[in-house]
């Protein structure tokens, strides 16, 4: 693997943080605090491409490889958090999704508006009794005569107020994930209704909702796909991908706060930099930033060069969750009683990074799956 950034490489990264520090980062304190992100941010992040990376130019996508989407999911985490999992919802789970298996018709349909953000998408798995256990989800499609009626509730989805098409996953035959099918739901269909939820620890900004469908009908040509389970194991491989990248971010924003405050803030006499108890703090805090960055990449060009990267997805995402808490937490303690204020944005960054460790896949999660993939032992049965 060359770690040599391509100049496209680095355009788009600088393009990336020219974004982030002129539209994000002003405002992520009060988004934090209001808990909404602007909604005019997500056709302005369409403009610049970053909804569109690794779509088809076809369908108003502006290509580019899975390195390039870590590259711009690092600059925008370090930004917000919150940001970042609206690129990686709409576009990584739910456009690619469309992108990879979708009919013309659904492609023509859907992927012009959530590449340009004229339109954003949700991804509807988790329901209130089946987290981990994804295969075990009750809501259910019923055929009709030209369609499906779909009932069930969906939580904690990502853009689930501001959604325009959900990616909804629907049990349409027996027990257990073969029995699941993916289908593509308009959110203003009659009977679909999304409840935003408040209070989180973290990612406040972020429109994140309870779904009721409440025998929502759907034409035939909404099915996605009749294998919605393994679609969505899929989606969720290239999913912790960009959740590691963001983590990356938020943990190399963390960093830089922290190096900032320790070069300016003074005790006894000098800037806390020069004491070594901090470097030693700062110096693990780069450490374990570059690690995470490092095993990303390391999927990224799996990806790219078409080999299988899901236990590496679940090493880089593993990893770079709990690196970004615990950089997080330590940049709390370089800057002491200010880092509990969110005057300053390493709280911030602490909070954000916790859900990290949760969604797509617990820690405890990723590393059952990968003991079975070292073993070949199935710990889930």
């Amino acid at each position: 693997m060359d770690l040599t950034l391509s100049d496209e490489h680095r355009q788009l990264r600088e393009l990336a943080r020219r974004f982030t520090d002129d539209r994000i980062v002003p405002h992520a304190t009060r988004w934090d605090r209001e808990e909404a992100i602007d909604r005019d941010l997500v056709p302005a992040l369409g403009e610049v491409g970053f909804l569109g990376l690794g779509v088809d130019e076809r369908y108003g996508g502006s290509g580019g490889d899975n390195l390039a989407y870590c590259l711009v999911l690092e600059e925008v985490a370090r930004g917000d958090s919150a940001v970042r999992g609206i690129i990686s919802v709409s576009l990584g789970l739910v456009a690619k999704s469309i992108a990879r298996h979708g009919t013309e018709e659904q492609k023509q349909r859907w992927l012009p508006g959530l590449t340009s953000g004229s339109q954003v998408g949700c991804f509807a798995l988790t329901e209130p009794g089946t987290g981990s256990d994804a295969g075990s989800l009750v809501t259910k499609a019923a055929k009709t005569g030209d369609g499906y009626r779909i009932t069930g509730r969906k939580v904690f989805i990502t853009n689930g107020t501001w959604a325009d098409v959900a990616l909804v996953f629907a049990r349409t035959g027996g027990p257990g994930p073969k029995g699941i099918s993916a289908f593509l739901v308009p959110t203003g269909s009659e009977g679909f209704h999304a409840t935003e939820i408040k209070g989180k620890l973290g990612m406040r900004g972020q429109a994140t909702a309870e779904i009721t469908l409440d025998d929502v009908e759907v034409p035939d040509d909404a099915l996605l796909s009749a294998e919605g389970f393994k679609l969505a194991m899929g989606a969720l491989d290239k999913g912790r991908m960009s959740v590691a990248a963001g983590c990356v971010g938020a943990a190399r924003g963390a960093l830089e706060a922290a190096l900032r405050y320790a070069g300016e803030r003074e005790q006894f006499g000098k800037p806390i930099a020069g004491f070594q108890l901090v470097q030693e703090l700062l110096a693990d805090m780069a450490v374990e930033t570059d690690a995470a960055r490092l095993l990303t990449w390391r999927v990224a060009d799996l990806a790219d060069r078409g080999l299988p990267m899901s236990t590496e997805a679940s090493m880089a995402k593993l990893f770079a969750s709990e690196a970004a808490v615990k950089v997080a937490n330590n940049a709390i303690q370089v800057f002491g009683g200010y880092g509990y204020i969110d005057e300053y944005p390493v709280g911030k960054y602490l909070r954000d990074a916790r859900v990290t460790t949760l969604y797509e896949g617990t820690s405890q999660i990723q590393k059952l799956l990968i003991g079975r993939a070292l073993t070949g032992v199935n710990a889930f049965v």
